[in-house]
């Protein structure tokens, strides 16, 4: 299994600043259940953007031209098809970003991992690409209300491609 795990606002924004559109702690504890156990596949700025590097009970490649060093606790890939060549015996592989990643996977998932965000950020800078709902079937949603933690309403969605 490939998959992307992405969340989005209603504009398709994944993020402003080099970091996420807003803080969801139930998006992160549901992040750490779908991907803990398996591969995650990100790319420099993502890996950077984490707050304590590379992801714990997990394999962890990052997708760079930047010195291996930089990087603990990481398999250090230098292009898309060198990490898909080391996971390739990995049962699931989830694809976590940034933008440029996602865009040049989004054509080889086959599962989706998205978290939508009932809102617009008009600051984000950052977009996944276009979702054609046809190609997809939505297999499972959970949708929450803004709460204490969550200043917005938001949905976990999960789709699997559509065989054509």
């Amino acid at each position: 299994m490939k998959a992307i795990v992405v969340v989005i606002d209603e504009n398709n924004g994944i993020g402003k600043n080099g970091g996420l559109l807003c803080h969801l702690p139930n998006d992160l504890k549901h992040f750490k259940q779908i991907t803990t156990g398996h591969t995650i596949i990100m790319g420099r700025k993502t890996y950077e953007s984490l707050p304590k590097g590379a992801l714990p009970n997990r394999i962890n490649i990052v997708i760079t031209s930047a010195d291996k060093e930089k990087f603990p606790g990481c398999i250090v890939v230098r292009s898309v098809e060198e990490a898909l060549s080391v996971s390739e015996d990995h049962e699931k592989v989830f694809i976590i970003g940034g933008g440029e990643l996602y865009r040049s996977t989004f054509h080889l998932a086959d599962t989706l991992y998205l978290t939508l965000i009932h809102n617009t950020f008009e600051d984000a800078d950052t977009f996944f690409p276009e979702i054609d709902y046809n190609d997809w079937q939505l297999i499972d949603e959970e949708k929450y209300e803004e709460d204490e933690r969550h200043i917005y309403d938001y949905s976990f969605k999960t789709y699997v491609k559509r065989d054509k």
